[in-house]
C-alpha cells in the first residue's frame, strides 16, 4: 500500500508539525492536546521530509520562513509524496507574496497567521482531518464506482462478444468473398448485362474509376463511371459474352490509353464479371524495344557497310598515291590524282567515324582521348546528313590543347550526334545554323551544341531528358535521343546545362571532368 494507504476505522489522526522554533512547536502541541491526534514534529524541512516517509501524516502544518527549504517548497514536496494529505501554513503579516505562491504551487488547505487564535487553530486542524476523511471516502466511492463500471463493461463486452460471434458466423462467407474480391489487383466489377449497371466492384476498379472524369456518385453505368462516356465503349465484349454464354475479350481505346477488357457471364444471373487491364505502358515499352532493335540493326548494318567500303577505299587511296609517284605524269594528271586522294581520305574519315559510332561500348573501350578530336569525328559523320539540307550551316569552334579526358569516345560521339540531330530538327524550314564549341572551364572541359531554332518552352524543360518524351510530330523522333545522351554523360561523371529562349534557339552544354592525375591548371 505504501504512501497511498488510508486511515483505518477507529485509528487516531496523524499530524506533522514543522517549524524551526521549538517554542512554536511546543505551543502548537499544547493547544492541540484537546484533539485525539498523534503529533510528530520536525525543526526544518529536511527533517520533515524524513518524518513524512516514516509517519505518513494526514495533516501537515509548516511555517513559511525556515532555514534552507522554505515552507512553500516543503509543502510542494508533501503534495508530491502524499497528495491526499491536507497542508496548512503558518505565515506572518509580511508574507502575502508567499501566500500567493503557496496557493499556486502547493494548493494549501488553510493559512494560519501568527500569532494565532487557539480555538481557530484547533478548528482549522479538525477541518483538515475532516477534509482528509472526506477525500478518503470519495476515493472509496470512486473505486467502488470504477469497480461497478468495470463489471458492467465486462458484462457488456461479453454480450457484444456473443453478438459479434453470431454476426461473424452469419457473415463469414460474405466477408471472405469480398476480401478475395478486393485482393485482386486487376480492376474487376460485376455488371448487369442489360444496362451495363455496376452492381459490385473491387478496390482496384474504384481506383481506376477515381482517376476518370466520370468518377461521380451518380455514375451507375460502367462506361460512364470509368470513362465519362454517354454510350457503351466501342468493341466492348460484354454483349458477346451474354450472347454466347462464354468468356470474351477485346481491346478498347479510351482517353488515350489502351485497355484489355475481358467479360465472363454468370450462368442464370444475367450478370457479367468484367476485368480491365491497362496495357498502355506495356505497348509503349514494346514499341520502344522495337525501335531500339531497329536502331541496333541499323548500327550493325552501318558497321558492315563501313567494313565493306573500307577495303576498296584503301585500294583507291593506295593506287592514287602510287600513280602520283610516276615521274612522267602531267600537271593535269597530278591535280586529278590529288583530288582522288583527298576525296578518298575524306571517305576514309567518314567510314572511321561510322565504325566508331556503330561499335558496341565496353568497359575496356574507355581510354584517354582528345575531346575536340572526338567532336570533330562526330561532325564529319553528321556533315553527310547535311547534304540533304543545303540551307543549314555547321560551324566548328574546337579548342586546341585541351587536357585529355577518360571515357568512351564512341559513346560521346553519339552524344554529339544526338544533340546535332535535335538541333537540326529544331530549325524551322530546315534553315539556320548549328554550332559546336569545345573548351575548358576550371577543372572540367566542355562541348556545346547550339542551334538557331525555335527553342524549348519552359513547361517542357523539366521533361526533356525523360525517355520517350518528345514534342516532335509522330515519325520525326522517338524521344530517346536526349535520354540516351543524358545517361552517357552521367556515366562519364559529367553534367548537362541547357540554355534556351523560345524563338531564338537552344544551347546544350556538356561538362566533363578532367581526370585527377592530369594537370588541373592551364
Amino acid at each position: 500500500m505504501g504512501l497511498a494507504h488510508t486511515q483505518e476505522a477507529g485509528a487516531r489522526g496523524r499530524l506533522l508539525l514543522v517549524d524551526d522554533e521549538e517554542n512554536i512547536l511546543k505551543s502548537i502541541r499544547r493547544v492541540l492536546r484537546r484533539g485525539d491526534w498523534d503529533i510528530e514534529t520536525a525543526t526544518d524541512a529536511e527533517e520533515g521530509l524524513k518524518r513524512l516517509e516514516q509517519f505518513l501524516p494526514q495533516v501537515v502544518i509548516s511555517d513559511f520562513r525556515m532555514p534552507g527549504m522554505n515552507g512553500v517548497e516543503f509543502l510542494a514536496r508533501v503534495k508530491e509524496q502524499v497528495p491526499r494529505a491536507q497542508r496548512i501554513m503558518l505565515t506572518g503579516q509580511a508574507d502575502q507574496t508567499a501566500i500567493e505562491e503557496a496557493i499556486n504551487r502547493s494548493e494549501i488547505f488553510r493559512f494560519i497567521s501568527k500569532p494565532w487564535n487557539d480555538s481557530h487553530l484547533v478548528l482549522t486542524v479538525k477541518s483538515a482531518f475532516e477534509q482528509y476523511a472526506l477525500l478518503a471516502e470519495n476515493e472509496r466511492l470512486h473505486r467502488m464506482t470504477q469497480d461497478q463500471n468495470a463489471e458492467l463493461k465486462r458484462l457488456n463486452a461479453d454480450l457484444e462478444a456473443r453478438v459479434e460471434t453470431r454476426t461473424l458466423m452469419l457473415s463469414q462467407a460474405k466477408r471472405d468473398w469480398e476480401q478475395t474480391f478486393d485482393c485482386i489487383e486487376t480492376p474487376l466489377a460485376v455488371m448487369q448485362g442489360t444496362d451495363y449497371t455496376v452492381r459490385r466492384a473491387n478496390l482496384a476498379y474504384l481506383k481506376v474509376a477515381a482517376s476518370g472524369d466520370g468518377a461521380t456518385a451518380s455514375a451507375v453505368n460502367c462506361f460512364q463511371y470509368l470513362f465519362g462516356r454517354d454510350s457503351p465503349c466501342i468493341g466492348c465484349p460484354l454483349p458477346s459474352a451474354l450472347e454466347t454464354g462464354k468468356g470474351a475479350r477485346s481491346e478498347i481505346q479510351q482517353k488515350g490509353r489502351t485497355f484489355v477488357v475481358a467479360a465472363y457471364p454468370m450462368p442464370g444471373e444475367g450478370r457479367v464479371v468484367c476485368t480491365y487491364r491497362d496495357v498502355t505502358e506495356e505497348y509503349s515499352l514494346t514499341k520502344r524495344l522495337i525501335e531500339t532493335e531497329k536502331m541496333a540493326a541499323v548500327g550493325q548494318l552501318a558497321g558492315g557497310v563501313a567494313h565493306e567500303i573500307n577495303n576498296p577505299l584503301g585500294g583507291i587511296l593506295a593506287f592514287a598515291q602510287l600513280m602520283k609517284r610516276d615521274l612522267g605524269r602531267s600537271e593535269a594528271d597530278r591535280e586529278s590524282l590529288d583530288l582522288i586522294e583527298e576525296s578518298a581520305l575524306r571517305c576514309k574519315r567518314i567510314v572511321e567515324s561510322l565504325l566508331k559510332f556503330s561499335r558496341h561500348s565496353k568497359v575496356e573501350d574507355r581510354r584517354h582521348f582528345e575531346l575536340s578530336k572526338c567532336v570533330e569525328d562526330a561532325a564529319v559523320l553528321f556533315k553527310a546528313q547535311l547534304k540533304s539540307n543545303p540551307r543549314v550551316t555547321l560551324e566548328l569552334n574546337l579548342a586546341a590543347g585541351l587536357p585529355k579526358l577518360f571515357g568512351d569516345p564512341a559513346q560521346l560521339s553519339q552524344v554529339v550526334l544526338n544533340l546535332l540531330q535535335n538541333g537540326l530538327q529544331a530549325l524551322p524550314g530546315a534553315e539556320g545554323t548549328l554550332k559546336i564549341d569545345t573548351g575548358r572551364e576550371g577543372d572540367r572541359c566542355f562541348l556545346a551544341v547550339s542551334d538557331s531554332g525555335t527553342g524549348i518552352e519552359e513547361r517542357h524543360l523539366p521533361r526533356i531528358f525523360e525517355p520517350s518524351f518528345t514534342t516532335k510530330p509522330p515519325g520525326e523522333g522517338t524521344g530517346l535521343g536526349l535520354s540516351i545522351a543524358y545517361r552517357i554523360v552521367q556515366d562519364h561523371g559529367g553534367v548537362f546545362q541547357v540554355d534556351t529562349q523560345v524563338g531564338h534557339g537552344s544551347r546544350f552544354t556538356v561538362f566533363l571532368p578532367i581526370p585527377l592525375q592530369l594537370e588541373r591548371l592551364p
